[in-house]
């Protein structure tokens, strides 16, 4: 069962091989695997070069959207004014596509690196912060209580209750929103590159689109598909370390 999905990727990936082969398909519809490899070896430096420009913007965005996300998390925690305040502009910003107000933030900031992090941050940012904001609210009632009876301060009560309670929440948050600043990061780059500038993996495949270079096209999604992939194990393997260092997972 443990590598099961790996045969089932190598038998993909061969019955895929073989048919594009069988039925002729030409190459500009339907790349098969070998002529994807190809087009990857081709050009390793150039593909692999973009794909860490992604990844930066990835990281840059994931690491402020988990700051911000926890900042406003325990803001909306510790006052009902300020949750009153903070709440419906996070869900304006999770709801607004961030196809469209890209290339305003990319006139607004200026600079690419920044306007590509800020708009990756957007789409990434909420999940930590509802799942956090979730996790401080899930303290147990009948230990708050003995906070209280004890006459524990609130920020005691914050850091050694509420904030404990929090992590498993924010740690399954922060996994989400690593695949989302991806998401985010490609989308943005789509953008900047229609606009005139861009050295990441996305604009890597508007460029082979626009020149019919579809192995190469098929080269950076499946590049873009690993990054996901290992962002998401990545940030998985963490949040095991986490809660097996705090004795919630066995060792």
């Amino acid at each position: 069962m443990r590598y099961a999905p790996a045969l089932f990727a190598v038998a993909a990936l061969v019955v895929w091989e073989a048919v594009v082969r069988a039925a002729d398909v030409p190459v500009y519809l339907v790349p098969g695997p070998i002529a994807i490899i190809a087009a990857f070896v081709a050009d390793p430096s150039g593909l692999l070069w973009s794909l860490g420009s992604t990844l930066l913007v990835t990281f840059a965005a994931l690491l402020v959207a988990a700051v911000l996300g926890v900042v406003l998390a325990l803001g909306i925690a510790s006052s009902r004014l300020l949750a009153a305040a903070i709440q419906p502009w996070a869900v304006v910003l999770q709801v607004t596509p961030i196809v469209a107000i890209a290339p305003l933030i990319i006139v607004w900031v200026g600079d690419p690196f920044i306007s590509l992090v800020v708009c990756a941050t957007i789409v990434a940012f909420f999940p930590v912060f509802a799942n956090t904001a979730a996790g401080l609210a899930s303290a147990p009632a009948d230990l708050a209580d003995l906070f209280r009876l004890y006459g524990a301060s609130r920020l005691a009560t914050l850091w050694l209750l509420r904030l404990p309670a929090a992590v498993p929440f924010f740690l399954t948050g922060l996994r989400i929103s690593g695949g989302l600043a991806l998401v985010g990061a490609v989308v943005a780059e789509f953008v900047a590159g229609s606009g005139g500038f861009g050295s990441g993996l996305a604009y890597r495949i508007m460029e082979a689109g626009y020149r019919l270079q579809v192995p190469r096209m098929f080269a950076a999604l499946v590049l873009l598909s690993l990054a996901g992939i290992a962002i998401n194990y990545g940030l998985g393997v963490f949040a095991t370390f986490v809660m097996r260092r705090r004795g919630d997972v066995p060792g």
